[in-house]
């Protein structure tokens, strides 16, 4: 479904992306996962255009994406991110509506579109649809930022660290409600994380990138059993070592 062929991305002297080949399959999640700065969000940018590669090619679906209009593009791409970005001054209702709206969607056909994209959320379409955002708490204007992603149906989703600023407890529901969507829907999806734990529960496959190159790709099980090098080796010491806080404990707690 999606194609990165020899992908790379350079500001003047610096290298953001480099040389970046890797393929996500029909219905798959890969996720992006580094520290700040080695090139994931530059990566899921480039996908749909918001970011022009210096050099290589991207295919969503076949198609080369620098052969389509990028706001044709970006209709059939949905993406969220953490800051979410709903506007202020329209409705809940009007903001998951707006692609939509620009595609020529009926208002009847957009009003169902709507309610059942809330429903899919977990957000009630009575009580949601005609709110302003700012009356909404973080968790619900997530949930709404997804499901305006998902207005116009598409077949690829693309995200970048939109749980990111909750807490654990709202971060970890919505991760569970994002798990039980894509798999009804059947969506391709690219996440960038740089939360080990959060890579290891959501995806299929994990892509790890250091200063811009591929480092590594693979099942979360694949990488931890199999690390390729010290930077992969690090981050999988974050869940190793929480692993190991609940066990001690748990153990403390039983007086073993």
């Amino acid at each position: 479904m999606i194609e990165l062929q020899h992908l790379t991305k350079q500001y003047g002297d610096q290298v953001a992306v480099r040389d970046l080949s890797l393929e996500v399959g029909d219905g798959e999640l890969l996720v992006l996962l580094g520290g700040s700065g080695c090139g994931k969000t530059t990566t899921l940018k480039m996908i749909n255009r918001l970011v022009e590669p210096s050099a290589g090619v991207v295919r969503v679906g076949g198609d080369d994406v620098s052969q389509l209009a990028p706001h044709e593009l970006r209709r059939r791409v949905g993406y969220a991110f953490q800051q979410v970005g709903l506007f202020p001054h329209m409705t809940v209702g009007d903001n998951i509506g707006i692609t939509p709206t620009l595609l020529g969607w009926s208002p009847d056909a957009i009003r169902r579109r709507v309610d059942e994209l809330l429903t899919l959320v977990e957000l009630d379409p009575d009580t949601i649809r005609d709110r302003d955002p700012a009356q909404l708490s973080g968790g619900q204007q997530q949930r709404v930022g997804v499901a305006r992603a998902l207005a116009a149906k598409p077949r690829v989703m693309l995200l970048d660290e939109p749980f990111g600023a909750l807490d654990p407890l709202t971060r970890g529901r919505l991760q569970d409600s994002f798990i039980r969507i894509r798999r009804d829907l059947g969506v391709t999806a690219v996440f960038v994380t740089h939360d080990m734990v959060e890579a290891l529960r959501l995806g299929d496959r994990i892509a790890v990138l250091d200063k811009g190159r591929l480092v590594q790709i693979g099942t979360p099980r694949t990488l931890m059993r199999e690390p390729a090098d010290d930077s992969v080796r690090q981050l999988l010491d974050t869940p190793r070592r929480e692993a190991r806080l609940v066990d001690d404990l748990l153990s403390d707690g039983t007086g073993t």
